[in-house]
């Protein structure tokens, strides 16, 4: 080969990796925009509402600004109280998710596998899913009792139903493809389900997970309005009762960081269980 045609072979493979370059860089630029304006946009907002508050446009004794808001945050994690409704609250969510959101997985599964259990369940899931899980609250609590129980059930409610339905969703509309070459390589049932089935359902139940944390989120704190006496719900109606705004703003402010919170973990998982996803190869 000629010095010619091999500076020619050089210049060629320079032009080819220049535009994945330039593409590599304009992703990272992307990913560290992405992470500012995520950063930014809750100081912008909270920058706006302490100029509308000194400004004089809204009433400061029943919209606080932030600054005002700080010092009664601090002393509520001083004197513990914070933490003890938080934790209280954590423990509740916690426990009702995970044994709504196993269930629903669990069930939606059948349903999506077996057409003789969807048809059976579809039915009892569209009537029941509509009513608001607050609203069967009362009865709960007299199934339940007035203690933990019944705040672990109603989140597990308000979760199973959202997992159910996405589940299902996600069961139904796997590539019957997939099931095909599990087929042809003799794979049994049981094992089609967990390895083929479930891993191609994962998008649709990781967004029924989304969607189920803000709903126990919001469903707890409903729960505990009426029926607890701790938690950020609790400490939320009773600072309005005793017109305690400042603790109130508090307690709205920290279910808005939770709900923040589980988004960000729930994206964690989604790397770890949807690796080749699009999204999660940047």
């Amino acid at each position: 080969m000629s010095i010619q045609e091999n500076n020619s072979d050089q210049i060629g493979r320079m032009v080819e990796m220049q535009p994945s370059k330039d593409i590599g860089q304009a992703e990272r630029f992307r990913r560290r925009r992405d992470r500012f304006l995520t950063v930014v946009s809750p100081l912008i907002l909270l920058l706006i509402w302490e100029i509308v508050i000194q400004l004089g446009l809204l009433d400061s004794r029943l919209f606080p600004a932030p600054s005002m808001i700080v010092g009664t945050f601090y002393d509520l994690v001083a004197s513990g109280e914070l933490w003890r409704h938080l934790s209280i609250s954590l423990i509740r969510i916690a426990v009702g998710f995970f044994f709504g959101a196993i269930a629903g997985v669990t069930v939606g599964t059948l349903m999506g596998v077996m057409p003789v259990v969807g048809a059976v369940l579809s039915p009892i899931v569209a009537s029941v899913y509509p009513i608001p899980k607050i609203a069967i609250f009362p009865l709960i609590m007299v199934l339940f009792g007035l203690g933990e129980m019944s705040k672990f059930v109603v989140v597990a409610i308000a979760v199973f139903f959202y997992m159910v339905i996405n589940t299902v969703a996600g069961v139904s509309n796997v590539d019957r493809i997939y099931r095909d070459v599990g087929r042809s390589f003799r794979v049994s049932r049981l094992r089609s389900v967990f390895q083929i089935t479930l891993p191609a359902a994962m998008p649709m139940i990781i967004a029924g997970l989304r969607v189920s944390a803000g709903v126990s989120l919001l469903v707890l704190v409903s729960a505990e309005f009426v029926g607890a006496e701790s938690g950020i719900g609790f400490l939320v109606w009773n600072s309005w009762q005793v017109f305690d705004v400042r603790s109130m703003f508090v307690g709205i402010i920290v279910i808005g960081f939770l709900g923040w919170a589980s988004f960000t973990l729930l994206d964690a998982i989604e790397r770890v269980c949807l690796p080749w996803a699009p999204k999660n190869r940047r």
